[in-house]
C-alpha cells in the first residue's frame, strides 16, 4: 500500500505536464481509492486470487489489457507477476519500461557492516525515471499532492471536534523491526492526550492491533481508535485532514504524505537513507534510532532482519523527542 501511495505525486506531476495522456493503473481492489482521484487515471483491478491467479490468470489479464489498446507499459513494481506480464507485452510488440529497485545498493546499505550512510535515490524519483525512459520529461515538486477530502457531517463531528488539532498515530508496521515499543507509545499517547487542544486518532489493521488501540481509547480521553470502524476511503478522508501523522516506516505515513500532511516517521532498523521517507517531508520529521549505540543500522529495508540485540533499537527514541516535534509542527508552547 505504501508503494502505491508513493506513486501519487509522480502521477500528479505526469498528468499535469501531459494532460492528454490517458493512464490505466493496474492494482488490487483495496488500493484503488489511493489513485482514483488523479486526473486522467483510470483503475483496472487485478484479481490475483481469482481469475488472474497464476500464469494462466496473468495471460487472461494480459489479453484484457491488450484489448484496451495500450501504447506502452510502465512497470512500477518489478515483481514476479509484473515480470511475467512484461514477457507477454514484449512478445506482442508493446514497449515496456521497468522500475529499477536498486536491489544491489540496498543490499550493500543493509549489509550488517558498519558503513557511511550515503542516501539512495528516493523511490518517487525511481518511479519518475520509468516514465522518463518512455520519453516523458516532467519535474516532481512538493506541490504535487492530493487535495484534502471534504468531510461529511458525521465524520467531521465525530473525529474532528471544533477547536481541536487532530493528530493521527499509526503505531504498527508489517515487521517488528519497525514498531516503536508499545510501552513507549503509550507514554507518548498519554502525553499528547494531556494537551487540552489535541485530539488523537489511532490507525491500525488486524484484530490484535484493534484490541490494543481500543484499550488506549478507553484509557485516554480525547483518543479515538479508527481501526475497523470505517471503509478505507473514509479513513483516507480522515487522514487527509490531519494536522500531523505519527507513523512507523509504514504505509500510513505515505498515505498522509500524499495529501501534504506533516508526517513524523519513527525509524528502527530501517532508515530513510534507503529511499523510503514519505514524500515531501523535512529531515526534522525523520526521527531515527541511535546509530552510535547501534552502528549497523540500517540492517533491513523491510524491518524483518536484524542482528541480536537490535530488536531494542527504538528504545533510543524517547517519547519526549516525538512530543517536541509535534509541538513544533502544531505551534504549541
Amino acid at each position: 500500500m505504501g508503494d502505491v501511495a508513493m506513486t501519487v505525486p509522480v502521477l500528479l506531476a505526469l498528468t499535469e505536464k501531459y494532460p492528454d495522456l490517458k493512464i490505466t493503473f493496474l492494482t488490487k481492489p483495496f488500493f484503488a481509492p489511493i489513485v482514483s482521484e488523479i486526473p486522467n487515471v483510470g483503475v483496472f483491478i487485478a484479481d490475483v486470487k481469482g481469475v488472474h491467479k497464476g500464469a494462466l490468470g496473468l495471460w487472461k489479464l494480459f489479453k484484457q489489457l491488450r484489448g484496451m489498446d495500450v501504447d506502452a507499459v510502465a512497470d512500477l513494481h518489478n515483481v514476479l507477476r509484473s515480470n511475467i506480464l512484461k514477457i507477454f507485452f514484449k512478445l506482442n510488440g508493446i514497449p515496456i519500461e521497468q522500475l529499477d529497485k536498486g536491489r544491489k545498493e540496498k543490499r550493500e546499505l543493509t549489509s550488517g557492516k558498519i558503513k557511511e550512510l550515503n542516501p539512495l535515490i528516493p523511490m518517487y524519483l525511481r518511479y519518475q525515471s520509468v516514465f522518463k525512459r518512455h520519453g516523458f520529461e516532467f519535474p516532481v515538486h512538493n506541490v504535487h499532492i492530493l487535495e484534502k477530502h471534504r468531510l461529511v457531517a458525521d465524520l467531521g463531528s465525530s473525529f474532528f471536534p471544533k477547536g481541536k488539532k487532530v493528530v493521527g498515530i499509526a503505531p504498527f508496521a508489517a515487521f517488528s523491526g519497525k514498531i516503536y515499543p508499545l510501552a513507549l507509545m503509550e507514554i507518548l499517547i498519554s502525553e499528547l492526550a494531556a494537551m487540552k487542544d489535541v485530539k488523537i486518532l489511532l490507525f491500525g489493521g488486524g484484530q490484535k492491533e484493534r484490541t490494543v488501540l481500543e484499550d488506549w481509547e478507553q484509557q485516554y480521553a480525547g483518543c479515538t481508535s479508527v481501526a475497523g470502524k470505517l471503509p478505507f476511503k473514509a479513513e483516507l478522508a480522515l487522514i487527509s485532514n490531519l494536522e500531523v501523522m505519527i507513523s512507523m516506516d509504514s504505509a500510513n505515513g505515505h498515505l498522509a504524505a500524499m495529501y501534504g500532511v506533516p508526517v513524523i516517521t519513527l525509524w528502527g532498523v530501517t532508515h530513510p537513507a534507503a529511499g523510503f521517507a514519505p514524500f515531501g517531508q523535512s529531515v526534522e520529521n525523520q526521527i531515527v534510532s541511535n546509530r552510535k549505540e547501534f552502528p549497523l543500522i540500517p540492517t533491513s529495508v523491510y524491518g524483518n532482519k536484524f542482528p541480536p540485540g537490535y530488536d531494542q533499537v527504538m528504545k533510543t527514541i524517547s517519547p519526549e523527542q516525538i512530543v517536541k516535534r509535534v509541538r513544533q509542527i502544531l505551534i504549541i508552547d
